[in-house]
């Protein structure tokens, strides 16, 4: 199998045992992303600085793979509560304008780092 493991600097390092992303026969698998500034190293406050935060990670990786927003076939969202499921709705859909990804959104009893 042809893996590669995609690194930056330029999103938060893994807080567990994986990688940010895996290059695979080419497909490109991204790790969930949480709303971490990588220059403070700290979770930023508010739904809405979290989204915004968490999606810039995704995308910083998606360029260190050579790739955009355009190339996401697939997502999932995790929210702490449904009720910030608009606010979060619209912060997403401004990344993926046209043509957006197949999307599973739902939330979870409880998400690393709170």
């Amino acid at each position: 199998m042809d893996k590669k493991v995609i690194a930056t600097k330029k999103a938060p390092a893994a807080v567990g045992p994986y990688s940010q992303a895996i290059r695979a026969n080419g497909f490109l698998f991204v790790s969930g992303q949480l709303g971490i500034d990588p220059a403070a190293g700290k979770l930023v406050e508010g739904v809405e600085a979290q989204a915004e935060q968490a999606l810039d990670n995704m995308g910083a990786i998606l360029s260190e793979a050579g790739m955009g927003f355009g190339s996401v076939v697939k997502a999932t969202v995790l929210l702490a509560s449904m009720d910030d499921f608009a606010l979060v709705n619209a912060i997403y859909a401004k990344r993926f304008p046209e043509n957006p990804p197949a999307r599973a959104a739902f939330a979870v009893v409880k998400l690393p780092l709170g």
